[in-house]
């Protein structure tokens, strides 16, 4: 291969490198594959980019240790700035305040009998009194038309078993 066409293979591959890294802060949060693959094309458009394989090496390293402490040196400047506070959530939704995750009127179903409407496996729709609810099963599938009996309230969820 020419000088000129590895150069721009070089090219090529960084580009990809930093497109793949775009897409995986934008597209795929997280770290997953994308992210992995953007660091090795960077690392490997570095390596092809350069003369000598220790010398690329050798930059790849230093480059990765000025990254994590400049990393470092952002979040403990973050912390003493009190920087991070400004996207924290400072109001606390407190039991006491009126604040539940639950539907009380949830709990009012305990005991009382009803009929499945669709297939529990394990979760599923019934109907209470005139009222559907979604539940899930405390054993494992339960057909439509099946008697049930709601057995616990968890929070929003709703056990039954069979009748």
């Amino acid at each position: 291969m020419s000088n000129e066409i590895a150069v721009w293979v070089a090219v090529l591959v960084m580009i990809l490198g930093v497109l793949s890294l775009i897409m995986e802060v934008f597209v795929f949060p997280g770290f997953g594959f994308s992210g992995i693959a953007g660091v090795l094309l960077l690392a490997w458009g570095i390596i092809l980019l350069s003369t000598d394989l220790i010398q690329s090496l050798q930059s790849l390293v230093i480059g990765l240790i000025l990254t994590i402490a400049f990393f470092a040196w952002g979040i403990r400047m973050g912390y003493k700035r009190k920087l991070w506070h400004r996207f924290a959530l400072k109001d606390r939704q407190a039991r006491e305040q009126g604040y539940s995750s639950a539907r009380q009127e949830l709990k009012q179903l305990l005991g009382k009998e009803g009929v499945v409407i669709s297939k529990l496996r394990p979760s599923g729709a019934v109907e209470i009194e005139g009222q559907r609810i979604d539940v899930v099963s405390e054993g494992g599938y339960i057909m439509p038309g099946t008697k049930i009996v709601v057995v616990r309230v968890e929070g929003s969820r709703v056990v039954v078993k069979e009748i």
